[in-house]
């Protein structure tokens, strides 16, 4: 019964705006209907590029569900993160804003329709955007994935974001088997504007502990655009933003020391950013060909907080390397991971006609490097005389990408067909660079019950620095067809070749039938892939530990690796997908509704395997297997996982003026996902040859529960959003709803009952606008305007498992709106 009521819920809703769009046309009266008709589906606004190499197409008219995301609407809310924005309009995007996972916490990925986050493709302006140097190693929604950060593009430099609900690797190339998501950017030749924005969280915080008040993550973004003429017909639009954000605070209290107090700073990190944009364009005299780029910069610096180490403690408590910092930290103390990212784009290139064929030749470079520095902390091994802040190493990705597109529309009998043909090349390079000695060091006659290394997050090591590259090329052939009025068909095709693991190729058949102006039925059929990322490939972080008085390693290393090797590890495959979907669209004057139903099965899924160990007194087996590599213990990434997503994505759309009452645009849309692993890796045998040391472990999980459920049930599986936007004269308001379905946070102990739910809510966010003269405006709001939280983490499941014993967490980390409570905010824009 809980599935069935938000199906009705978005049903009963649909039914209204149907209900309403009739009653308006009934009631019009006949001299007056042009004068306070609704703006029709085929407005300007409405025209797609993304899915489609045809000109003109509408989001309607498209064989494939694309939405489109104004400005407008991303700017109208509490938040200028476009990940957050995001999540907040499109009921198949979630962002969850983890904790306490380390660089994560910092680089947050965002997800659509449950998938991987390095499932879908982001583009600028139809070029491939550069994924993150970051790989998310720890228990975080999207383990495993380097993907692209939504969040270093500031929103001010928008005009428009395309999201493809589709799977289109036959178009676009590798990622994009969940879909494609279009960030178009702004083109001006003259005006501007400026904005301020004002927010903090205002929050009553109720924890399995206690409660409390907090007012904290005060936040204030600058951001402003400005359009330039060059020339006659050319044009430089210039955006910039600074935002500086403080962090929150949502763990439970504390119970280990006397007083009992919060000493976790479980929440969002510290973050002060600044980034800039341009887009420009310029015709190249009277040839009909125009020269074109566009780039960007972004500095973030981020702290976020790891778990407190506390001095004292007795039995599970203990700490022994807290201890060995009593001297600097008598209280214990907080360690603080510090990361500074430096993410660079640029791109230009030339387009015209050549024979009656449109030509686009482009170029670009993408760059993200992070720096990582471990502060408010100490490493053991030196006691009081360790120092506080190090250095803990970097990562840095960059490609470049150069592409050709050739299209034409020729005429087909009484209609027509678009051949579009192209090619490109991209390389990649990432790499690892060593933190300074101290951060990660061990010196000799430590103690062997002092963990290494800086507390916290310790260095990256010398044996952990790589410098890898590859390169790909690839060619596609692109087909879309439209023999009369009512039909499109489209087909494409793709071939890849990489120089890490060959060759692949993908396809794509569409089709769309317009029964009569207001209803059609559309439908895809696609092969998808994914290549593994260079992160996954030669990813490598380990931490020393001592062992008998030597140093070993253990950690993270590539599956091709020694210790990869040693314990099964094999070359990593591309994951490959078989997509289906199939829609029906209505329209009638400004309401439109489409339904869109789909199914993605993919193969060869990689993921991140389980530390493999000896189990506690076990025979030594992997030990003494990995004792010519100096480790006991590892995990590396693998392929062999297959699974099978379901889902009906659905959005209602009703736009109308009316001449007293002024202008309603309501929203109603929603995501039901299904996600099934249908095939995972079983527990494996690890052997040696080696005399005198037993033949073979137990069999040893590699893949456990706890990661299928994060497949199954890591995000909402319900997701619904109503929004009202209206707006008369001088006044507007825009108001939404959003539902979020149950998502389980796994237990590591593999027993169910100890898994921990966010539960179902409902989040309501109010903003209220008014142009106090022609140029100004001012703005305030509420997003999560009743302080609705996820459910907080029980002391104890039903079976007596202690699920928050330290008090360090207060709420599941995979909640897909976060556990931050109410956040009011103010904003003033100034246009010229």
């Amino acid at each position: 019964m809980t599935t069935l009521r938000p199906l009705l819920a978005l049903a009963a809703s649909t039914l209204a705006l149907t209900y309403a769009t009739a009653a308006s046309a009934q009631a019009a009266p006949a001299d007056t209907q042009d004068a306070a008709a609704p703006e029709t589906a085929e407005d300007q606004s409405d025209i797609v590029v993304t899915g489609t190499r045809t000109a003109g197409r509408s989001r309607l008219d498209s064989s494939s569900p694309v939405d489109v995301l104004s400005a407008a609407a991303l700017q109208r809310q509490g938040t200028t993160e476009i990940a957050a924005s995001l999540a907040a309009i499109v009921p198949s995007i979630d962002f969850p804003r983890s904790s306490a996972v380390d660089g994560t916490d910092s680089i947050r990925p965002a997800t659509l329709r449950g998938l991987s986050p390095d499932q879908t493709l982001v583009l600028i302006n139809g070029v491939r955007a550069h994924t993150s140097a970051l790989l998310n190693t720890n228990g975080s929604v999207g383990r495993g994935s380097a993907a692209v950060d939504l969040n270093t593009i500031p929103s001010v430099a928008l005009d428009r974001i395309e999201v493809l609900r589709d799977g289109a690797a036959a178009q676009y190339g590798s990622d994009a088997i969940a879909g494609v998501v279009n960030l178009r950017l702004r083109e001006a030749r003259s005006g501007g504007g400026a904005t301020v924005t004002y927010g903090q969280y205002i929050t009553d915080v109720d924890t399995a502990r206690g409660s409390r008040s907090e007012h904290d993550g005060e936040t204030v973004t600058v951001s402003g655009w400005q359009g330039i003429a060059l020339g006659q017909d050319g044009f430089l639009t210039l955006s910039g933003e600074y935002l500086n954000r403080n962090p929150t605070s949502r763990g439970d209290f504390d119970p280990r020391k006397t007083p009992i107090r919060v000493r976790s700073r479980f929440g969002d990190p510290d973050v002060e950013q600044y980034s800039f944009y341009a887009n420009a364009g310029k015709p190249i005299g009277d040839s009909g060909w125009e020269l074109y780029g566009f780039g960007g910069y972004q500095h973030r610096d981020s702290v976020s907080a790891a778990t407190p180490r506390i001095v004292g403690g007795t039995g599970g408590n203990a700490n022994a390397s807290a201890d060995a910092l009593a001297s600097l930290y008598p209280d214990g103390f907080t360690p603080l991971i510090a990361v500074k990212s430096e993410d660079l784009t640029v791109a230009g290139g030339l387009r015209g006609e050549l024979s009656g064929w449109k030509v686009d030749l482009n170029l670009s470079y993408g760059r993200n490097k992070l720096t990582f520095n471990t502060r408010n902390s100490g490493n053991a091994t030196y006691g009081a005389a360790s120092q506080r802040d190090f250095y803990a190493g970097s990562l840095a990705y960059d490609q470049i990408v150069g592409g050709i597109d050739v299209s034409n529309e020729l005429p087909l009998g009484e209609g027509t067909i678009n051949v579009a043909w192209g090619g490109e090349y991209r390389r990649e390079g990432f790499k690892i660079g060593a933190g300074e000695h101290a951060s990660y060091d061990r010196a000799p006659g430590a103690g062997s019950t002092l963990g290494s290394g800086a507390q916290g997050f310790p260095g990256f090591q010398p044996s952990n620095v790589i410098n890898a590259h590859r390169d790909n090329v690839s060619g596609y052939l692109d087909i879309e067809a439209k023999p009369n009025d009512a039909l499109t068909l489209g087909a494409a095709v793709r071939g890849e070749s990489y120089s890490d693991f060959g060759e692949t190729a993908t396809g794509k058949l569409s089709a769309r039938y317009e029964f009569a102006p207001w209803i059609a039925i559309r439908g895809t059929a696609s092969t998808g892939f994914r290549a593994p990322s260079l992160q996954q490939q030669y990813f490598k972080s380990t931490a020393s530990v001592l062992n008998s008085g030597n140093i070993v390693e253990t950690g993270l290393f590539p599956s091709t690796s020694g210790v990869g090797l040693a314990l099964g590890g094999k070359p990593l495959r591309p994951e490959k997908s078989r997509n289906l979907s199939a829609g029906i669209v209505l329209k009638s004057g400004g309401f439109d509704l489409s339904v869109d139903a789909y199914q993605i099965k993919i193969r060869d899924q990689i993921a991140l395997s389980e530390n493999l160990t000896d189990p506690t007194g076990a025979p030594p087996v992997i030990k003494t297997l990995l004792a010519p590599f100096s480790v006991t213990a590892g995990r590396f990434f693998l392929n062999g996982i297959r699974s099978t997503t379901k889902g009906i994505d659905v959005v209602a759309h009703y736009r109308t003026k009316t001449d007293n009452l002024g202008t309603f645009d309501l929203t109603v849309a929603g995501n039901f996902n299904d996600i099934k692993v249908t095939r995972a890796p079983g527990a494996v045998t690890i052997t040696t040859p080696i005399a005198g040391v037993p033949t073979s472990t137990a069999p040893l999980p590699i893949f456990s529960r706890q990661r299928i459920i994060s497949f199954e049930q890591g995000t909402p599986r319900t997701k619904l959003v109503g929004t009202v936007d209206w707006s008369l004269g001088d006044l507007g308001l825009t108001g939404r709803a959003s539902y979020y379905g149950d998502v389980t946070q796994p237990s590591s102990n593999g027993f169910a009952a100890d898994d921990i739910h966010t539960g179902r809510h409902t989040i309501f966010d109010l903003e209220a606008r008014y142009q106090v003269i022609r140029n100004l405006n001012v703005a305030v709001g509420a997003n999560n305007l009743f302080d609705t939280y996820p459910d907080y983490v029980k002391l104890a499941s039903s079976r007596g498992t202690l699920l928050n014993s330290t008090g360090l967490v207060g709420f599941p980390y995979y909640s897909p709106f976060g556990f931050n409570g109410r956040y009011l905010y103010a904003r003033v824009g100034l246009t010229w």
